[in-house]
């Protein structure tokens, strides 16, 4: 008999799970899958599925997760991908314990199909796990002199911003852009002429935010719509950009739920409760989130834009789905069917 070493039980432990990912996630585009921890696995598995930008921060999370007496001996088995296309691979049946997504419609879905309770968002935070807000990445010195919303306007500007109709980062995006020309005291009609401009200079639409940034930090296009923990990513990894804090710009409120098929609950809210402990959040907002525990950073960690909106002062998600995102007459829709980008979720 071959006696395995713990390495080589380990990389056959993740070959085994890996191969039983594969049929799950192809269904869900650019996703990736991985299999992480360090224990035993008598603390039991805990199947996450995320939109791709907190990747590294949950790497990080899960290591001090698994140093606490409810973490010890715990693997994950995680995948990531663009929200809209996560949240849509777990309701046609991708395994999940865990789910964290872009913006809240996503999470909307797997409550209407019976995957998460209706009560997700009861806690103090709503649901919410992290904050962050829209920002302007662009190349290092700013040199399109790039600060307002009017200059993504301008002739020759290449911006860059994921396809709304995979990317939660993408809706966030067009909503910023919406409420500032609200916040400047245009009409609801100038601020969707705005988009119809906006789009006009749009060159490339990734799946996700990660692969919009990827794009933009390769050489592609002048300025990249994005969330603000993105660009400080990108400048801990040693990218040549900056970024720019538009004077108007939206609160992004990324929401987290166990699912009600979790293998094991009792685990999967443990992991859950522990990403609202000072430990993670901390973690979260070295990774460019804000927090959404008050007190957990100094209040200057994070600039204060001049106008913060949320997406509640725009009429709410519901309201902002069918209005913009609707798969026949949405707002947005028809500019990309113009623009002849695929609708398709």
């Amino acid at each position: 008999m071959v006696k395995l070493t713990s390495t080589r039980r380990r990389v056959l432990g993740a070959m085994i799970v890996t191969l039983a990912m594969v049929t799950a996630a192809c269904s869900s585009s650019g996703t990736t899958t991985a299999t992480s921890g360090t224990g035993t696995g008598s603390g039991g598995t805990i199947k996450l599925v995320a939109y791709s930008t907190p990747q590294a921060a949950y790497d990080q999370i899960e290591a001090a997760f698994e140093k606490t007496a409810a973490g010890k001996g715990v693997h994950f088995q995680e995948s990531y991908g663009a929200s809209g296309d996560q949240s849509r691979a777990v309701a046609a049946g991708q395994p999940a314990d865990y789910v964290s997504f872009s913006l809240e419609p996503d999470m909307t879905r797997l409550v209407k199909a019976g995957l998460v309770a209706s009560s997700w968002d009861a806690n103090q935070y709503k649901g919410m796990v992290t904050n962050s807000i829209v920002v302007f990445i662009v190349r290092k010195g700013n040199p399109k002199h790039i600060k307002t919303w009017d200059d993504l306007t301008k002739s020759g500007v290449k911006v860059l911003t994921p396809n709304p109709f995979s990317s939660g980062a993408a809706r966030w995006n067009i909503m910023a852009a919406y409420g500032a020309q609200l916040k400047q005291g245009k009409t609801p009609a100038e601020a969707n002429q705005y988009l119809s401009s906006l789009f006009k200079n749009v060159v490339a639409q990734d799946t996700s935010a990660r692969n919009a940034l990827a794009n933009f930090t390769s050489g592609e296009g002048d300025v990249l719509l994005s969330y603000e923990n993105d660009a400080i990513f990108a400048q801990q990894k040693g990218k040549p950009i900056d970024y720019v804090i538009p004077t108007q710009t939206i609160l992004i409120q990324n929401p987290a739920a166990v699912t009600v098929k979790a293998s094991n609950p009792q685990l999967a809210k443990s992991w859950l409760a522990f990403l609202y402990t000072t430990t993670a959040q901390k973690i979260f907002a070295d990774n460019g989130y804000r927090p959404v525990v008050p007190g957990v950073v100094p209040a200057d960690k994070f600039a204060t834009p001049a106008t913060l909106f949320t997406i509640d002062d725009l009429g709410g998600w519901t309201d902002v789905t069918k209005t913009f995102f609707d798969p026949d007459d949405g707002v947005v829709t028809k500019i990309e069917q113009d623009k002849g980008v695929s609708t398709k979720s």
